[in-house]
């Protein structure tokens, strides 16, 4: 008998009490743990997490990378799946986001909003161009590592736990998601992805302020393109 492959799930979570409820709840049908990473929030998340039955952490306050960080060597599973506080993540994708890893064919599966459409990315300014330097940073990912992605910066994802370890993560924020990718395939293990809806947060404003991180996000890139 082949025993069961055990799923860890990881939030990284800073004031999301209104919306992280839903998230846990919708999770549990498909993870063996779930392990929120607070970030020192000033709301209820924690004790939100806490009352849900999760394993609630505190991060190092630096940022959602750092979150991410604490998340992976708290980990139990076999594979780890990355899930969004704000709710703008389906937890009912789960299972097609690590079946891929399961099956052996990946050891690391994000979820594309381009294949699975968005209901944030279009409408403004903000939304051009965090589509446009996202659309940039995964054709570079692309033509560097000779793979067919279309995209790089979702935080849905999921990776066998022994590959994340082995990835020696270093970014404090978001650009950690892209930092995940290049590594994957800089270290030779297999990237695949599969079509993932992006919803609007249920509650609540972004975290991300474009302006202030769009410089770290290059920089990033070139750095692990070619360090």
């Amino acid at each position: 008998m082949e025993s069961k492959t055990c799923i860890s799930v990881v939030i990284a979570a800073q004031n999301e009490g209104k919306n992280i409820g839903e998230v846990i709840l919708g999770c549990k049908r498909h993870a063996d743990e779930i392990i929120v990473v607070d970030g020192h929030s000033t709301d209820d998340t924690y004790s939100v997490a806490e009352s849900l039955g999760c394993r609630v952490l505190s991060d190092h306050n630096l940022g959602k990378g750092d979150a991410v960080r604490v998340g992976i060597q708290a980990a139990t599973g076999d594979i780890v799946v990355f899930i969004d506080a704000d709710g703008s993540h389906d937890p009912n994708d789960i299972p097609r986001l690590v079946e891929p890893i399961i099956q052996g064919e990946a050891d690391h599966v994000s979820g594309s909003r381009l294949l699975g459409g968005s209901s944030e990315l279009h409408g403004g300014f903000d939304e051009f161009l965090r589509l446009a330097g996202s659309s940039f940073i995964t054709a570079c990912i692309n033509w560097r590592f000779g793979v067919r992605l279309s995209e790089s910066e979702n935080g849905f994802r999921a990776i066998r736990t022994e590959v994340v370890r082995h990835l020696n993560l270093q970014e404090n924020i978001a650009t950690i998601e892209q930092e995940m990718i290049m590594k994957t395939l800089r270290k030779g293990y297999r990237m695949g992805e599969v079509p993932a809806h992006e919803y609007k947060r249920k509650s609540g404003v972004s975290h991300i302020q474009l302006h202030k991180v769009a410089f770290r996000f290059v920089y990033t890139l070139v750095k692990y393109l070619f360090l």
